[in-house]
């Protein structure tokens, strides 16, 4: 399963980042069509990037009681997220001085966790769906971690951990009820992170491979 340089043409390496790019333009695209409502306000217009969740906009209905017509193009965004992240957790081990077993293990759970997160939405628990794919993704992002340092990618590997740093923010802001008000902005910062780190890896992979083509 592990896909090695010489498999794949250099460009298509490139696909997490459009994939990426693409399901931020879908994002933007599903709130400026949200009707409205939010955990501060269920009558407020539009949507609230303070106070609206991702999940928000992959209800049938909106918080204000409206039908909610940008849930197709959340559903279309979290499509290319999946395919986006499986790409990158498909290819990143090839790359990476670590074993099979490990190499296995990161595609594997980093495939699941994106099949899972296709779930929200579709009326399975919210929180279920949410804890399986937290934990498949975190066991394919500390494979991740493991694969950077091997690597020697020490600037990357720090920069994964920030979102480490985040995850436990948002857990913590999660169970206190008093500070949950401001998880909505610190759940769309992590994200922010996360996607950029993400892309980060995928470019530096890039380079090394068109490097290693030109000589």
């Amino acid at each position: 399963m592990t896909i090695k340089p010489e498999e794949i043409k250099p460009t298509w390496l490139l696909a997490p980042v459009f994939g990426t790019i693409v399901f931020v333009g879908l994002y933007i695209v599903a709130t400026i069509l949200y009707p409205g409502g939010s955990q501060i306000d269920k009558d407020a217009i539009g949507f609230s990037w303070l106070n609206n969740y991702w999940c928000n906009l992959l209800n049938d209905n909106a918080i204000n009681g409206q039908h909610n017509p940008s849930k197709p193009i959340a559903i279309t965004g979290m499509v290319v997220l999946g395919l986006t992240l499986s790409f990158f957790w498909i290819v990143f081990p090839g790359y990476s001085a670590i074993g099979k077993s490990l190499k296995l293990m990161i595609q594997i759970s980093g495939i699941l966790a994106m099949i899972t997160a296709l779930f929200f939405g579709s009326g399975i628990n919210h929180d279920l769906v949410t804890n399986i794919a937290s934990v498949l993704g975190l066991v394919a992002t500390f494979g991740t971690f493991i694969g950077l340092y091997k690597n020697k990618w020490y600037v990357l590997f720090a920069f994964g951990l920030i979102n480490i740093l985040f995850v436990g923010m948002n857990n913590y802001l999660y169970h206190n009820k008093e500070l949950i008000i401001y998880l909505p902005i610190i759940q769309k910062i992590s994200f922010a992170f996360f996607l950029l780190w993400v892309c980060s890896v995928n470019m530096k992979i890039y380079r090394l491979v068109t490097s290693e083509r030109e000589k």
